[in-house]
């Protein structure tokens, strides 16, 4: 018996060492079956090539998505939605809410160069320099004198933005602005290394190593048309939070290729806000239970040349506006959720821009407002109007919306139009340039504020205007408005500007955006804005 009980023992010892052999193997993770740690590196379709790599000269989502990655203001929108301390460890405000002391915290720049006050300094002063043509250089007019100097009424050095010493930057504005934390989160408030722009003044055009930023992450390849190819920035000061070691963005215009790359797991997102859905896919991708659909703060519209005829009167383009089914575009186009538009300001600023000025495909007075503008025109008819040319940039969604409208203006309105595409980067220089007589935009918030969708058209050359409009009584509202404290007078007088711009029509409402994708299930915590924008700071793969 106990020779059994001996035996006994000593299997169940072998078979212990066994077992915690076994075990030991895998919990050390050093080969056996445990699952492995998953690939730190993202990759996206941007679509296009991006308008520009430099922070004051980019105006448009693919420029943003990158420099909010590589570069990094004085704030940061957090994963909160709310503004946070960025590359300012502190700051000051005076009694009067004009003056802002920044103190930079210690960070560097890719290249190990220190962060300075005088970069910050260097990149707005060079964004409202004339003689750069900044599209968004108004986005600095907050800025004492600096809309002054931006159109040449007082020097550079007269602009409210100062570098005491290497660690404070001194802001004075021109008004208290309630939302001045939200504004240097934005790519035209990003720094600039003073020293390699100085010189090289074109360090921005490629990769290398004079393309250097200060985000959690910088750009090592941008083949032109191609990729660009984004790694984690070991010099970054919060790197320790930074997950994500590389990310790779394609420059694909076909979003079906985008959908059929993610599908075979090439690719880990696919759509808003980094490029788009096929339209015809959103319906299949809702039933898989794959879909991610966010309302954010943007509106698609038509942009009319108001110094072409007869884009010059303000009946026909109204005519044109009221004579669009906004209700069949989004049911039948996108489907991804948009609220037809019959206002300028979104919804989630205005609530009550759910329902507009006008009602949607009002046929019957479109007719009656064509009508009245042809007499005003000298045209004794519809036939004798020259024929209107839709453009837009090359995009499957944008294409079936122009066709539906040249679709609605003939068969409602009777009246001839041809369609014309480009390329993003030919199409949006050909529009600043007023080379279109209607051209289809979208335009998502850059702050949480209507004031940023009506400002665009102040003034007539304003940077992202377009439109070649300018009302005197709605700049004055404007610039009311920005030294109105009481907060609720300032958005009265905000409606009262609206009011008067979607009576004279620059634009055509068509829809409020929703943002629309499908991604990697183990993806987390990219942070997409209330405002659409996106950024990969604290992305991760679980």
């Amino acid at each position: 018996m106990k020779k059994k009980l001996a035996l006994l023992l000593a299997l169940l010892l072998a078979l212990g060492t066994v077992l915690s052999a076994c075990g030991g193997k895998n919990s050390a993770g050093d080969g056996g079956s445990e699952k492995e740690k998953p690939k730190q590196e993202f990759r996206v379709n941007i679509k296009t090539e991006p308008f520009s790599l430099h922070p004051g000269l980019a105006n448009d989502n693919t420029s943003g998505s990158v420099l909010r990655n590589t570069f990094e203001g004085l704030t940061r929108i957090g994963l909160d939605g709310k503004p946070e301390l960025a590359m300012a460890e502190d700051y000051e405000v005076s009694e009067d809410g004009t003056v802002y002391t920044f103190k930079l915290r210690d960070a560097k720049w890719s290249n190990g160069d220190p962060v300075t006050a005088h970069d910050f300094e260097y990149a707005w002063k060079w964004a409202l320099d004339p003689k750069n043509e900044s599209q968004y250089a108004y986005q600095l007019y907050y800025l004492k004198n600096g809309e002054a100097a931006n159109t040449g009424k007082a020097p550079l050095d007269s602009v409210g933005v100062k570098a005491q010493d290497d660690k404070t930057l001194v802001v004075t504005l021109e008004q208290p602005t309630p939302y001045f934390l939200e504004l240097t989160a934005f790519y035209t408030y990003l720094p600039i290394n003073s020293k390699i722009a100085q010189k090289n003044p074109d360090w921005y055009k490629n990769a290398g190593e004079d393309y250097v930023s200060n985000g959690p992450f910088k750009m090592v390849t941008w083949e032109h048309r191609n990729k660009i190819e984004l790694v984690k920035n070991d010099q970054y000061w919060d790197k320790d939070n930074v997950k994500l070691e590389k990310i790779t963005m394609h420059m694909i215009e076909d979003v079906n290729t985008e959908l059929s790359m993610f599908k075979k797991g090439e690719l880990d997102w696919a759509g808003a806000p980094f490029s788009a859905l096929p339209t015809d896919s959103i319906e299949q991708l809702e039933k898989e239970g794959i879909l991610n659909i966010k309302p954010i703060a943007g509106v698609y519209w038509y942009k009319f040349n108001t110094e072409v005829k007869p884009l010059n009167n303000v009946k026909i383009r109204k005519a044109l506006a009221y004579a669009i089914d906004r209700e069949a575009i989004v049911k039948n186009i996108t489907k991804a959720g948009q609220i037809p538009a019959m206002a300028a300001v979104p919804p989630s600023m205005f609530p009550e821009n759910e329902k507009g000025y006008f009602k949607d495909n009002d046929v019957e007075t479109a007719k009656k407002l064509l009508e009245e503008g042809l007499k005003e025109l000298g045209y004794k008819d519809v036939s004798e109007l020259p024929v209107i040319k839709i453009a837009y940039n090359t995009d499957e969604a944008h294409q079936k919306i122009a066709q539906a409208i040249q679709d609605m203006w003939k068969k409602n309105l009777g009246i001839k139009t041809e369609l014309e595409n480009e390329e993003w980067a030919v199409y949006i220089e050909k529009l600043h340039r007023g080379d279109y007589m209607v051209g289809r935009m979208g335009w998502l918030g850059d702050f949480n504020d209507p004031i940023n969708f009506l400002e665009l058209f102040r003034d007539k050359n304003g940077g992202n205007n377009d439109t070649r409009w300018e009302n005197p009584q709605f700049k004055q509202l404007l610039i009311q408005s920005q030294k109105e404290r009481d907060p609720e007078k300032r958005l009265e007088l905000l409606k009262q500007a609206e009011k008067i711009f979607m009576d004279e029509m620059p634009v055509a409402p068509i829809y409020f955006y929703t943002n629309a994708w499908v991604q990697n299930d183990n993806l987390k915590d990219v942070a997409i804005s209330g405002l659409g924008d996106v950024q990969l700071k604290w992305a991760y793969f679980e």
